[in-house]
């Protein structure tokens, strides 16, 4: 995994110096760079490299070249998503956010400017197959437009009404089918029997945050916490409870297990997302639900009948 990591923050350093030309502005430039450096998890390149690596990954160049697009695009969508007009978070990954500090126009051209670079690093690395290189490209920008990229995911958070599968499928899982499909396609295969494995595991990722959302402590999390029940956002934790969400979350990791086409790296495959499953929703936080929900228990004596009965299943399943 450290080599992988490496060669993922290898690749975008790479990228990010084509910003860094005499004459660009520098301070947009900076923001650039505070949105990608340091990272986070990087679970979604990781993960174009692991598929990459269980098709052969004959053409690294490309394939590095995919994972550092699906990254860039990720963390532009951070940077838009913590604006004031959604989130208004004032920090991300334990630092400011990029409009925190760089203010908010640098932060809009910020993230338009990684949007962009994602783009241009897959232009650069499609002259030894251009028709492969192609495909990957396709992949890549159906997981961040429209109707059903992570521009659509966002822009369910300005509708009156959304499914909340529709939402999640979207804002997140796009992105990762992208990550998984690219990873095969810049390895010149067909990437439509990996895009099960993405989806599964991005809408597993959403709702891991709307867990971590109500559970984590915000120091560690690296962001403000309790920010979808203040703003109305769909959240999995609010449909279905905590102790639901963790059950849902437990049943799309192992549809993402039993997605990975049978190959060379299944094993391998099926490790990161057990070790990422762990990491998100760790094994030690089902007391922390079940101490969440106790009050519930407390409050439904006094409730109506019928939210009541509600409460106390919730209280006896958490138990």
């Amino acid at each position: 995994m450290m080599e992988t990591l490496a060669r993922i923050e290898e690749t975008l350093q790479s990228v990010l110096a084509l910003t860094e030309a005499p004459g660009a502005p520098p301070r947009l430039v900076a923001a650039m760079r505070h949105a990608v450096f340091p990272g986070g998890a990087r679970i979604r390149p990781q993960l174009c490299l692991a598929v990459a690596a269980a098709c052969g990954d004959d053409n690294p160049e490309l394939s590095d070249a995919a994972a550092a697009a699906v990254e860039l695009l990720h963390c532009a969508s951070l940077v838009h998503d913590d604006l004031p007009c959604f989130d208004d978070a004032p920090t991300r990954r334990g630092r400011p956010s990029v409009h925190s500090a760089f203010g908010e126009r640098l932060a809009v051209l910020a993230g338009d400017g990684l949007i962009v670079l994602a783009f241009q690093a897959l232009g650069v690395a499609s002259a030894r197959m251009p028709a492969r290189a192609a495909r990957v490209l396709a992949s890549v920008a159906r997981g961040v437009g429209v109707p059903y990229g992570i521009t659509a995911g966002q822009a369910w958070e300005c509708e009156p009404r959304v499914a909340l599968s529709d939402y999640q499928r979207a804002k997140t899982g796009a992105l990762f089918a992208a990550a998984t499909c690219a990873g095969a396609e810049a390895a010149g295969v067909d990437g439509q029997a990996w895009i099960a494995l993405g989806e599964w595991l991005g809408e597993a990722y959403q709702v891991a945050d709307d867990i971590r959302d109500v559970l984590a402590d915000p120091a560690l999390l690296g962001k403000p916490t309790g920010r979808d029940a203040a703003l109305g956002r769909p959240s999995s934790a609010a449909e279905h409870g905590l102790e639901g969400a963790v059950q849902h979350f437990d049943r799309l990791v192992a549809c993402a297990m039993e997605a990975v086409p049978p190959c060379r790296g299944t094993n391998a495959l099926r490790a990161l997302v057990r070790a990422e499953a762990e990491r998100l929703v760790p094994a030690h936080w089902c007391p922390d639900v079940a101490r969440t929900l106790a009050p519930l228990a407390v409050a439904a004596a006094a409730a109506p009948a019928g939210a009541a009965a509600r409460r106390s299943r919730a209280a006896s399943t958490a138990g």
